[in-house]
């Protein structure tokens, strides 16, 4: 039986993968329907599915070993008995069906581990929301996409046309193949050009060593590095149970507070974060004295890449819980960030794997001795910043309200923001153990408390 071996990225994934710790991610996007959609529109859509039960790659494929995740033999392979109707679910809301009860759905879904022996990919059709809404809450395992490949699906699988009423749903839809010019041909001026990008990559990587270096010595306070953070309520062994909750922001309001203090909208977005962390924290009488810190995956793919499989970088920087002011607490997440960025500087992709893998080294120890929760973290939180699609997109005539992102809580690592751009809003996707970060649903309050802070605070 043939089949794709899966990269070292995607066995990371598996390897990780746990009864707590689940490495799939997901995405919650709540609909208005068409004035004139019928009350059997969602029953009529999985009727029509019904009518034609297959998938196309990769959406049927599935691993060839189950029993052993992390095999090195691991490959994925088509699914011969693949079953519509396992992946694609229709639910229903009790009344009221108030965000709300949403929201304890979505949390649910989202603490069930995936079936191994089948594709690894689940699509739920969420009706009973108020106003005649539903939503569609899809998960995926990591292993198969990351959060870039998942946006550029999703903007694919949705039109810019309300009068659009026939599009057929992603698992329905062929990927455009790679233009390939046939397999490269080993010359000696490709091999000197490898070398030469080694050798170009070697400086700034040295470099960037040396000031992480300097950092664990105290002589770089804005450069964060793993092992500084202080350990947490959610930085321990977590639980199966999930909370999720949402919130959303025009972005033109978070580069109005950027443009005024001289950062980036993903600065400010990391502070509403960092302020609302330490507000819960304070309530939960548990705020460390030491700053928190976050991991930022960063995209390292060319402009035009298709996407797939995962192609991530990442850097740390701190989010000033420690500092009472927003202004001061912007101030400095905005020079840390700005530290962060200096590293990658002059490296070349292959570089900055390397440098991504030095910073998530005690991570992947902590996690392959398991001792991920017991030990001082790597680091607090992991918070990405998704780009989506800057113009309203519709299904079947429904329009997309927003796209609400659930990533990845595991053990000593209990909590997970990602922000999800969409037609000019900035929404965010909040999900926790719900066992070890009580009242999560508070940072979603408590970020948009602190928005309004911070606009009173730069005038």
């Amino acid at each position: 039986m043939s089949g794709r071996r899966i990269t070292v990225s995607d066995a990371v994934f598996l390897a990780s993968e746990s009864r707590e710790s689940m490495m799939h991610v997901g995405a919650l996007m709540p609909f208005t329907a068409p004035p004139d959609a019928e009350p059997t529109f969602l029953r009529d859509l999985m009727e029509e599915l019904r009518e034609s039960p297959h998938a196309f790659p990769p959406w049927n494929k599935r691993l060839k070993n189950p029993e052993f995740l992390a095999s090195p033999r691991q490959k994925w392979i088509t699914d011969d008995d693949f079953d519509l109707d396992y992946h694609v679910r229709r639910s229903a809301l009790p009344i009221p069906g108030g965000e709300r009860e949403l929201g304890i759905l979505v949390s649910r879904l989202h603490s069930v581990q995936m079936d191994f022996h089948r594709p690894l990919w689940e699509v739920h059709l969420i009706e009973g929301l108020h106003g005649g809404r539903f939503a569609m809450y899809a998960k995926v395992h990591h292993s198969l996409i990351d959060g870039y490949t998942a946006m550029q699906i999703l903007s694919n699988s949705l039109s810019p046309d309300p009068d659009e009423r026939d599009m057929p749903l992603f698992f329905h839809r062929e990927r455009p193949k790679k233009k390939s010019a046939g397999e490269p041909v080993a010359t000696l001026s490709g091999l000197l050009d490898l070398v030469r990008e080694q050798i170009d990559g070697s400086a700034p990587f040295w470099k960037a060593v040396g000031r992480l270096g300097k950092s664990w010595g105290g002589l770089d306070p804005h450069l964060a590095a793993p092992m500084q953070s202080p350990s947490t309520i959610f930085n321990k062994k977590i639980s199966r149970n999930r909370r999720f909750a949402t919130q959303s922001y025009a972005q033109q309001r978070l580069k109005d507070v950027a443009k005024a203090s001289g950062g980036t909208l993903n600065d400010v977005a990391l502070c509403l974060c960092g302020s609302a962390l330490r507000r819960l924290l304070i309530d939960l009488n548990a705020l460390p004295d030491a700053p928190l810190t976050a991991m930022l995956p960063v995209n390292i793919r060319p402009a035009d890449d298709p996407g797939g499989g995962n192609a991530v970088g990442a850097i740390l920087a701190s989010l000033a819980t420690n500092i009472a002011d927003p202004q001061d607490r912007l101030a400095e997440i905005i020079a840390s960030t700005r530290r962060a960025k200096k590293q990658l500087e002059g490296m070349p992709r292959s570089t900055i794997l390397q440098y991504t893998a030095l910073l998530l080294a005690p991570l992947a120890g902590q996690l392959a001795t398991g001792t991920a929760g017991i030990v001082r973290p790597a680091f607090n939180v992991v918070i990405s910043n998704v780009p989506g699609p800057s113009q309203p997109l519709y299904f079947r005539g429904a329009r997309l309200e927003g796209a609400y992102p659930l990533s990845i809580p595991f053990h000593g690592y209990g909590l997970n923001i990602t922000l999800n751009g969409y037609a000019g809003d900035l929404n965010f996707g909040f999900i926790g153990c719900r066992d070890a970060l009580p009242h999560l649903q508070r940072l979603a309050v408590y970020a948009g408390e602190a928005l309004e802070e911070l606009e009173a605070a730069v005038g």
